[in-house]
């Protein structure tokens, strides 16, 4: 099976998907380990790839969105992005709204804490 292949089946397949160094747990990057902390503290069920743990994913990963940076955030099959855009959309409220739009649960109360501790 091709890394296209492999992601594609792991983007389909999962509500919620984050690429990243490391793993939910144990993030080993700052950047990963915000958009995991993020998605942790709202309570967001997502799978974690970690692409430490595999060369032909690392790259692929990149290839397949066109995004040159790590972590990157696919929900409902569609790449959202990485850790910048994430942090963003999380203090404007948009990632909310994308969650509510394609039925992902998460906690709001924890998103306006997110919010409000960073106001």
């Amino acid at each position: 099976m091709t890394a296209e292949t492999q992601i594609k089946e792991t983007v389909t397949a999962n509500d919620v998907v984050l690429y990243m160094k490391g793993t939910k747990e144990m993030p080993q990057c700052g950047f990963s380990s915000r958009v995991a902390g993020v998605l942790n503290f709202m309570g967001v069920d997502f799978t974690d790839v970690n692409v430490l743990a595999d060369d032909q994913i690392r790259q692929g990963i990149k290839d397949y969105s066109d995004w040159p940076t790590i972590p990157q955030l696919y929900v409902k099959g569609e790449f959202v992005g990485g850790c910048d855009i994430i942090t963003e959309m999380t203090l404007s409220g948009e990632l909310d709204k994308l969650f509510d739009d394609e039925g992902i649960t998460y906690s709001k109360d924890a998103a306006e804490k997110i919010r409000e501790a960073n106001g």
